[in-house]
């Protein structure tokens, strides 16, 4: 599987949203113009219980593919924290995973002082880990 670059600022925006909200899971979408990651868009947590699940707001994630296409920019990936557990998709994730042609990014702050960040392709069973490299 190819390797996906991340640019290092992209990776601190996700960082720093999941460490914003350390007590919930985090979400929101990545654009990306020409096929390279470029935009983050942060979503609010609209679950019942944000602490293990996370459900984006339909108002802004629609607002924000909005922006996406005003920009130019592609829907390149889905992220959302793990703010108890490792970076690895729980089975909640895998079921509700609605675009198998994505990648999906977990953040995991279990760890004190070190974030985690990994990345799949979630079909039905299916789980892939998506290697990441950060860029500059």
């Amino acid at each position: 599987m190819n390797i996906q670059l991340l640019p290092r600022a992209l990776i601190n925006q996700l960082l720093e949203h999941a460490q914003q909200f350390p007590q919930q899971e985090v979400c929101g979408l990545i654009g990306s113009r020409d096929g390279a990651p470029a935009s983050c868009y942060p979503i609010a947590n609209s679950a019942g219980e944000p602490r293990r699940l996370f459900t984006m707001d339909p108002t802004q994630q629609i607002a924000a593919l909005r922006t996406m296409r005003e920009r130019g920019e592609m829907l390149y990936a889905i992220y959302h924290s793990h703010p108890d557990t490792p970076p690895i998709p729980s089975r909640t994730d895998i079921d509700e995973a609605a675009y198998p042609e994505m990648i999906y990014l977990i953040i995991s702050l279990q760890t004190k002082g070190l974030l985690e960040l990994r990345g799949y392709r979630l079909c039905e069973d299916a789980v892939a880990e998506v290697p990441l490299e950060i860029h500059d």
